[in-house]
């Protein structure tokens, strides 16, 4: 979509809610346009989306109730929402606003990062990511296009839009599934429930892509999300320093089988050359709680033990060397975009 277009798509005022002046079209997709916008309450930029009018009762309560949640969130991997609300039945919400390429753009422009970069870009993510799953969150859309690179040098992870509580009833209609699908997990292409677990995939994925430059799922909606159902994913062999078996830990295709982010982040800010570093992600395992197919979370904040830093690896292994076989393959889903919500209950 042409700046031109997106603009018109909103049809939203030059100041929006009485403070927030629109400026520049940073970005714009088929629902939504973001704007470089000014503050004129606080006197600082920030970036504002606005959604395309016409959003259904329900819909909006949902969002509601998520943005009051979101903005409690407070983290450095995270892009902030400061404000929301609606104009003339455009919803729109306002962010930190972050100068600097998306990881999508990064992988785009090539080439792929060094391994090391991938470790430091992973465990960033992913302790951002375990910050949000101990509030209660699922993100369920963790993809490059989403993972901003500022000027500080430290991904941040943005746009909550299908985010969701894990207590929360889900807002799609039964069977399902949002998301896209390069990205998404093999539970939510089979319409089953999300967790923590379904973002832990994603970042695998996300991490295979800037370390090799290509999509592991690429192709059309349906291609791509049926594919993960068949094969895992093609985790580079030879990689240093553990990163392999930690990606692929992390890509198992039964979620009760990956590592929860913590204990991802733990493992790859390790020191690689140390041999403490090979002790044991079993103590980080065992500090997972499962209970009846859900996670049991701590307070936002929590952070891992320094000890599990130092055991962080074995448990990965521990966990591969159980994993369970993949399921037979199921029947293939409807069509849909690259951005989809994919009818999904495949029986």
């Amino acid at each position: 979509m042409a700046p031109d277009e997106a603009v018109a798509l909103g049809d939203v005022p030059r100041v929006v809610a009485g403070r927030y002046e629109l400026g520049s079209v940073l970005g714009a997709g088929s629902s939504a346009v973001v704007h470089r916008a000014r503050d004129l309450r606080r006197g600082v930029e920030v970036a504002i989306k606005c959604f395309r009018p016409g959003a259904s009762e329900r819909d909006l309560r949902q969002q509601r109730q998520e943005m009051a949640l979101l903005a409690r969130l407070d983290h450095p991997g995270l892009v902030r929402l400061h404000d929301g609300g609606i104009v003339d039945d455009c919803p729109f919400v306002v962010t930190d606003l972050v100068e600097g390429p998306t990881l999508a753009g990064r992988i785009a422009a090539g080439p792929p990062l060094a391994p090391g970069a991938v470790r430091r870009l992973g465990a960033q993510l992913a302790d951002a990511l375990a910050y949000v799953h101990a509030a209660g969150i699922v993100h369920r859309d963790v993809k490059p296009a989403n993972v901003l690179l500022g000027d500080a040098g430290r991904p941040r992870l943005a746009d909550f839009g299908i985010a969701r509580t894990l207590e929360a009833t889900a807002a799609t209609a039964d069977g399902c599934v949002v998301g896209t699908a390069a990205y998404l997990a093999p539970e939510q292409v089979r319409g089953e429930d999300v967790a923590p677990a379904t973002d832990v995939y994603a970042l695998g994925l996300v991490l295979l892509e800037a370390l090799t430059g290509r999509r592991e799922y690429p192709g059309a909606a349906v291609e791509s999300a049926t594919a993960r159902l068949y094969r895992s994913p093609a985790v580079p062999v030879g990689l240093p320093a553990g990163l392999g078996t930690v990606l692929t830990a992390m890509t198992q295709d039964d979620p009760r089988r990956r590592p929860p982010a913590a204990a991802v982040a733990a493992a790859l800010s390790a020191d690689p050359s140390s041999p403490a570093a090979a002790l044991g992600l079993g103590q980080a395992m065992r500090t997972r709680v499962v209970h009846h197919g859900r996670h049991r979370l701590g307070r936002p904040g929590t952070r891992p033990m320094s000890r599990i830093a130092l055991a962080a690896l074995t448990a990965i292994v521990a966990m591969l060397s159980v994993a369970a076989a993949p399921a037979n393959p199921p029947a293939a889903v409807p069509g849909g975009h690259d951005s989809v919500e994919l009818s999904a209950r495949l029986r």
